[in-house]
């Protein structure tokens, strides 16, 4: 049976008026690597968002997370791995990142792959996957599911530039 990805991000806005913060938080299953189907797509609406903390980052973006996993969970539909954007781990292995304490989190148990677009210091080329013509890697860390298969699976993800189409159409979907 073919594996069910769910990619994840979420986009933050502030009311002007009331000075609060929500979040839109997008999620798309889909099935296949090289060429994507799109099984569904779902947006939940968060209220009241914690403030960004420095170095703390997954104090907010956890609660947002776990919202639309919990909504798709209540809908009966199954996902098999999770796809964030950032770090699993900021170091490649040990140290946590948003992906390791999602992981940590979940009910049930899914392996979660982070796909990052910067650098964080304490990670290694060794994570780093070039696509398309790009001059600039993404970097790929995973818990409960193999770094090489992880990195394979984002090489070889849907789209000819630097980010895979599943990572631009899950951002585009949060924007709406």
């Amino acid at each position: 049976m073919p594996l069910i990805y769910l990619i994840l991000d979420v986009h933050y806005q502030t009311d002007l008026t009331t000075q609060t913060e929500t979040a839109k938080v997008s999620g798309i299953r889909f099935q296949g690597i090289e060429l994507n189907k799109i099984l569904s797509e779902h947006i939940v609406i968060v209220n009241e968002v914690s403030p960004y903390e420095s170095g703390q980052f997954y104090k907010r973006e956890m609660p947002c997370l776990l919202a639309l996993i919990n909504k798709i969970d209540q809908t009966n539909e199954r996902f098999d791995v999770i796809i964030i954007d950032g770090y699993v781990f900021l170091d490649g292995k040990e140290q946590a990142g948003l992906g390791k304490y999602l992981y940590d989190n979940l009910s049930i148990k899914k392996p979660v792959i982070g796909i990052a677009k910067n650098q964080f210091k304490d990670i290694s080329e060794d994570y780093a996957v070039w696509r398309g013509m790009s001059k600039h890697p993404l970097y790929v860390t995973s818990i409960d599911f193999p770094i090489i298969d992880a990195k394979n699976i984002v090489n070889k993800l849907e789209g000819k530039h630097r980010l895979p189409n599943m990572v631009k159409k899950v951002d585009a979907l949060g924007r709406k």
